[in-house]
Formats: structure tokens, C-alpha cells, sequence
């Protein structure tokens, strides 16, 4: 099942126009976005293959981790995941008509 997985990092500065953009790169990928120019925190909206939520989550960690060392951003602690499978998301559709 397929799983938009939404990650936060944390940390003790701002983070930079070029440092989000680097990691959006990072992310392109992996059908991802990413946020935090002029916060304190990064982050990344993922999709990911996973037969559940926990699964969903730990893969998506793995993968977070590699693109933010690869866009050269500071290693902080992830504070929030956040999980949305395929199937809720067309829940949520049909049951907005």
C-alpha cells in the first residue's frame, strides 16, 4: 500500500532558501516536498510502499535521513511523522461528494 508519510525535523536555527531547496531536490524522487525556509525545523511530505503505518514511518525515516545528509543540511531529531495511506485519502475523496 502506498503511504504519504509527512516528517519534521527540529533544531537551533534557521534553515535557508537554498538548504530547503537542496533537499526538495533530494526528495523530487521520491514524489516529495519540502518545507521550513526561515524556520527552525525542516521537513518532507513522502510517498512511500509500506503494509502499514509503523511500516510506513520507518522507511520513510531511512529515506529522510539519506536525502537530508545528501542536500548537506545538519542532522536534527525528527519531532513529528505523520502518516496518510492511498486507501484513507480516497476515503476522505468519496466522502466529500
Amino acid at each position: 500500500m502506498r503511504f504519504s508519510v509527512s516528517l519534521v525535523a527540529e533544531g537551533d536555527r534557521e534553515v535557508t532558501h537554498d538548504e530547503v531547496l537542496a533537499l526538495a531536490d533530494e526528495v523530487a524522487e521520491l514524489a516529495g516536498i519540502a518545507s521550513g525556509i526561515g524556520a527552525t525545523s525542516y521537513g518532507a511530505q513522502i510517498v512511500v510502499e509500506a503494509a502499514s503505518s509503523d511500516e510506513a514511518v520507518d522507511v520513510a525515516l531511512q529515506r529522510f535521513a539519506a536525502a537530508v545528509t545528501r542536500a548537506g543540511l545538519p542532522v536534527w531529531p525528527v519531532t513529528r511523522a505523520e502518516t496518510v495511506s492511498e486507501q484513507d485519502d480516497l476515503a476522505d475523496l468519496e466522502g466529500d461528494t
